[in-house]
């Protein structure tokens, strides 16, 4: 979806970029190959001719921050794409909602293994940030108010400066709105009977069996728990981006036909 994208642009928003399309303009390489551009000077040409040719550059150097610094956040769904084979699909467990609410177990799932950090034996900032430095990008879902700032408030400079998708977001384009597990549920993705009914509170009580009276069966199900929000996220993201990437297209395709 990057190559067909044109609102990283400067000075380029959706309507403009809808236009490009509706003149046939999908891909990158389509406006770069073109002589002229409808209502557009041949400076401003050679001045988009350039950004591309840059973004081109950067995208094949797997550079994706720079794509994160000038996407919108709302379109981050976008570099599911082109960075989709690096992804961390992050999900955090606390002691409660507060800012202040220590993190008790961080799980990041990045699509073959899954990384489990846990309180008080190896979680910290050096080991989150290692994690996620190998990735290109970060999915969780309402992670932009709760997981990323949470980690950031706890251990400074473990998130870097990568596209951050927070499904929330996306799904509800889609109309599939409320909380992870009811829209797992509404997608038919199943989880183990342990924990398929499972609640943050019980997340919140199994932490207290294994931090007070060290129950390694709690610790083992609140593991569980976490690992089946991250995995769940990888289904999620990829009906996100394929439902999204295949709405632009028919939109363009309408305008096409207008």
């Amino acid at each position: 979806m990057l190559f067909n994208s044109f609102i990283f642009l400067d000075g380029i928003g959706t309507m403009r970029e809808t236009s490009f399309w509706r003149a046939g303009v999908l891909t990158w390489d389509d406006f770069l190959s073109a002589e002229r551009m409808p209502k557009m000077s041949q400076a401003r040409k050679s001045a988009i001719d350039h950004e591309l040719s840059e973004a081109k550059v950067r995208l094949a150097g797997s550079d994706s921050a720079y794509f994160a610094s000038r996407f919108p956040r709302r379109e981050h769904w976008r570099c599911l794409g082109e960075f989709g084979r690096s992804v961390a699909y992050l999900d955090i467990e606390t002691t409660g909602i507060s800012p202040r609410s220590p993190i008790t177990l961080v799980g990041v799932y990045d699509g073959t293994r899954m990384h489990t950090l846990v309180r008080g034996l190896n979680l910290d900032a050096r080991t989150v940030r290692a994690i996620l430095s190998a990735t290109h990008t970060i999915v969780t879902f309402n992670g932009a108010s709760f997981d990323l700032p949470m980690l950031e408030s706890q251990f400074p400079g473990s998130i870097p400066d990568i596209p951050h998708v927070d499904l929330k977001h996306p799904l509800a384009k889609l109309g599939l709105t409320g909380g992870l597990k009811r829209i797992e549920r509404e997608m038919g993705i199943l989880r183990d009977k342990r924990v398929e009914y499972m609640t943050g509170e019980d997340a919140v009580y199994l932490w207290r069996l294994w931090e007070k009276k060290g129950n390694g069966n709690a610790l083992e199900l609140l593991t569980e728990y976490n690992a089946a929000d991250c995995r769940n996220l990888q289904t999620l993201a990829r009906h996100a981006y394929t439902r999204l990437r295949q709405r632009s297209f028919e939109a363009s395709a309408r305008c096409r036909k207008a």
